[in-house]
């Protein structure tokens, strides 16, 4: 948009402004004081905001960049990063079960301010939804992916239908396009889910709890990415969660089956997502561009650090070891993550992921699992573009 008011001396009817970098201080360090803007085209002082200061030689720019304008940018806050240093850990806490009669309904989206988020926050459900997600943190600790758990008819149907799913992609292939991002043919795979989504539910539900198809559905099928926006982000993998702590309201999940619920169905949800994002393209939701934990996905990290409290010989640090990582992401979901960001962005791991970086100097991997924890909720559970899209119904009230 032109500026309104521009300086006599410059015709801006006749072009637009552009910025004329001085040449004679590109070969030493820039002063931190900016020169008044001037137009490269007739030199005249022009109101427009001044770029900000390029990168010197001694700090190139990152080689990894977000893949659009992302929605937040910035270094981290440092005040918000002091109230998570100083917010209670999250604790894990038992699902509260339903009992007839049940009253199951469509669910809506109703967060639309900070005040609603506190009202949410502050609520039964959402203290037992950020319980259900520590206590799935803390029935992984110390474990494996390939440790023998407990596996319930429920536990593999669920397991058998996010196969298919990942089965669908490769029937579904990417459409040749121009536009780099955002493949069109995950609008036909997520239609696919939309128009089958009630029989994959049945596949598993109770008789009784057929019913329920009308709540539990929505959340389903907003767990793997927007079909218009091609994209996907942590409010996605929210409502995965948030559809895992129905199937527990409903005695479905039980807490026995917490440890497959992470090492099973979450692991296969994620080489579901991972395909996806490999396959159609999909954009980062309202990325936080390096300035985020990963651009998809921050409950893997969660769940991971739980894996690895209290491991012998991996520390935090040992990320930046490739064999270790090689040879560990098919058991440490944390481990996982990083062999998938190395594998998807280019350049040093410190400038395309600064926040994983600095978790890396962290002495201890509890300390990294509470740590993620708090900054779930304060990152994720606490902001209002990401909660807007957060449903509410029965099994989960607006209070």
């Amino acid at each position: 948009m032109e500026p309104q008011h521009q300086p006599t001396s410059c015709k801006t009817e006749d072009h637009h402004h552009h910025y004329l970098q001085n040449p004679s201080s590109s070969g030493s360090p820039r002063s931190t004081t900016l020169p008044t803007p001037t137009c490269c085209k007739c030199g005249a002082p022009t109101p427009m905001a001044a770029p900000p200061p390029s990168f010197s030689d001694i700090s190139p720019p990152p080689n990894y960049r977000p893949i659009r304008a992302p929605a937040i940018n910035l270094p981290p806050n440092p005040n918000s990063q002091q109230a998570i240093i100083l917010a209670p850990v999250p604790q894990p806490l038992s699902v509260p079960q339903i009992s007839p009669p049940y009253h199951f309904q469509a669910p809506s989206k109703i967060i639309q301010s900070p005040d609603d988020l506190r009202r949410f926050h502050d609520s039964f459900p959402g203290k037992h939804f950020l319980g259900f997600v520590a206590a799935l943190s803390d029935s992984i600790r110390a474990k494996k992916i390939s440790d023998p758990c407990h596996e319930s008819p429920t536990i593999a149907t669920i397991v058998s239908i996010l196969q298919t799913l990942i089965q669908w992609v490769d029937e579904i292939p990417p459409t040749k396009q121009a536009a780099r991002y955002g493949n069109v043919s995950f609008r036909s795979w997520h239609e696919r889910l939309s128009q089958t989504s009630d029989s994959l539910m049945l596949q598993f539900l109770p008789e009784h709890l057929h019913a329920s198809t009308i709540e539990i559905v929505p959340y389903f099928t907003d767990s793997f990415g927007n079909p218009s926006r091609i994209d996907y982000g942590t409010g996605h993998e929210t409502n995965f969660a948030a559809w895992l702590y129905c199937l527990a309201r409903m005695g479905v999940i039980k807490e026995e089956d917490y440890p497959a619920v992470v090492a099973r169905v979450f692991v296969k949800y994620l080489d579901l997502m991972r395909k996806l994002q490999l396959v159609y393209c999909l954009e980062p939701a309202g990325s936080h561009g390096v300035w985020g934990l990963d651009d998809y996905h921050f409950l893997p990290f969660i769940f991971g650090s739980s894996q690895l409290i209290g491991h012998k010989y991996m520390k935090p640090k040992s990320i930046h070891n490739d064999d270790i990582v090689e040879n560990f992401s098919k058991e440490y979901l944390y481990i996982s993550g990083i062999e998938f960001i190395k594998k998807v962005k280019k350049g040093p791991f410190s400038e395309h992921s600064p926040l994983l970086d600095d978790i890396s100097g962290v002495p201890n991997w509890n300390k990294v699992n509470s740590g993620l924890l708090k900054m779930y909720k304060a990152e994720v559970l606490e902001k209002v573009p990401i909660m807007q899209h957060f449903l509410f119904g029965w099994l989960i009230k607006w209070e």
